[in-house]
């Protein structure tokens, strides 16, 4: 066997191991995002007076709804996240409240695509995007409940149809 075929061999067992371990970005990016969401809400929620200030001199419209709902929604869906539960609903609100901080938060700073992309906030999109399109993986409540309907379904199609009275 030659030397290609020995690296085209081990490059194809190294990718078959690689993809026995496809669940593991996706815990990454969900444990990740979701710990940084759940903090921020947390401190935001710890000191509302502050942030209401803040939003204010944003020129964000009803600062004093709008900081406890980015407050409630970064811990809420962020601790959605961590378990995996609901994961691509959870990720839509953070994507448009990461948007928004870009948008008012560093206004300023966005001078162009290579701003945008040196920006936590787009990397925190990215992530959310990438767990959008994926869902919550392997290791999530998303996929027991998606097992637990599957097997109900495949129960109820084992039964007998019920038989109409006359």
């Amino acid at each position: 066997m030659s030397i290609i075929h020995r690296a085209i061999a081990l490059y194809d067992r190294g990718t078959e191991l690689l993809l026995k371990a496809d669940f593991l970005p996706l815990l990454v990016a969900r444990l990740s995002v979701g710990w940084v969401m759940v903090e921020s809400g947390y401190g935001k929620l710890g000191n509302l007076p502050d942030v209401t200030e803040y939003f204010r001199s944003l020129g964000i419209p009803a600062p004093e709804l709008q900081a406890p709902f980015a407050a409630g929604s970064e811990l809420l869906f962020g601790a959605l996240l961590m378990i995996g539960l609901f994961t691509r609903m959870s990720a839509i609100p953070l994507m448009v409240i990461m948007t928004v901080a870009i948008i008012t938060a560093k206004r300023e700073e966005l001078t162009g695509v290579s701003a945008l992309l040196g920006f936590i906030e787009y990397l925190y999109i990215a992530l959310l995007l990438f767990l959008l399109v994926r869902g919550g993986g392997f290791l999530s409540v998303d996929r027991l409940l998606v097992w637990k309907r599957s097997r109900c379904a495949h129960t109820a199609a084992l039964m007998p149809e019920p038989v109409a009275a006359t």
